[in-house]
């Protein structure tokens, strides 16, 4: 149970991969170039996360680890003094805006394609003529971040995007299966290892959502309930694209 709880924000750590496929649709290549982005940013990631516990468990050891909250700081601060600690509060600053500034360019991609599909209001597909950008979308994006930034504590919204991303993880994952039974997609993308990978990462992603449940049930349920809102305007929105189509 510790080790499933402890693993809930390690895999956000480790998320944000799947925004890379939110501007498939710009890519010149993207059968190419999207497996490519994907597979090089998970390992370098990887390579980088990983880099970074080492030093801090041979910096720190399990005891130094557990007595702080910044042990990249404390690593830093034996190593350069207080100067070196302020510097790398620098770096993580940085990184953040890193962060969000991808949050801005992909996650109103989703807002446009859906306004273009006819699944959201049209207005919200709007390009700007002068910066090509999805500006309505980017608008509906900052709105929504800044609600669930002031709707609670990180650690509750943390729990909100884990369970919900690791369903959507999973699911999308199994559906490879199906695919793979109706002959789709043969030889269009390559899946090494497939089905005994995919079946791992899916039954990886359904341990960390039952961890997320079983250790933050209340903050999981909120999460999974603002999912399944998201049903019935769907569906509105699908019997409204299919009457205009129809008329």
């Amino acid at each position: 149970g510790a080790i499933g709880a402890a693993a809930i924000p390690v895999a956000f750590a480790y998320g944000g991969w799947q925004t890379a496929s939110f501007v498939a649709g710009e890519m010149r290549d993207p059968r190419r170039d999207l497996s490519r982005g994907l597979v090089m940013g998970v390992v370098g990631v990887v390579i980088l996360y990983l880099s970074v516990n080492f030093v801090c468990l041979r910096v720190l050891g399990p005891a130094g680890l557990a007595d702080t909250r910044t042990p990249a700081s404390a690593v830093m601060r034996i190593a350069l003094g207080e100067s070196g600690a302020r510097w790398l509060a620098v770096g993580i600053a940085v990184s953040t805006l890193g962060f969000l500034s991808q949050g801005i360019l992909t996650a109103p991609r989703v807002y446009y394609a859906m306004a273009q599909d006819g699944l959201f209001f049209r207005s919200v597909g709007w390009v700007s003529p002068k910066t090509g950008a999805p500006v309505v979308a980017i608008l509906v994006q900052g709105v929504a971040a800044t609600v669930i930034a002031l709707s609670g504590r990180y650690e509750q919204i943390l729990n909100y995007v884990v369970s919900v991303d690791f369903i959507s993880f999973g699911m999308t994952a199994a559906s490879l299966f199906v695919f793979r039974r109706k002959g789709a997609g043969e030889g269009v993308y390559l899946a090494p290892g497939h089905p005994y990978t995919t079946g791992l990462f899916v039954l990886a992603c359904a341990g960390i959502v039952f961890s997320t449940f079983a250790s933050y049930p209340e903050n999981s349920v909120i999460g999974l309930g603002i999912l399944l809102a998201g049903i019935p305007v769907y569906l509105y929105w699908s019997r409204r694209k299919r009457l205009a189509s129809n008329s």
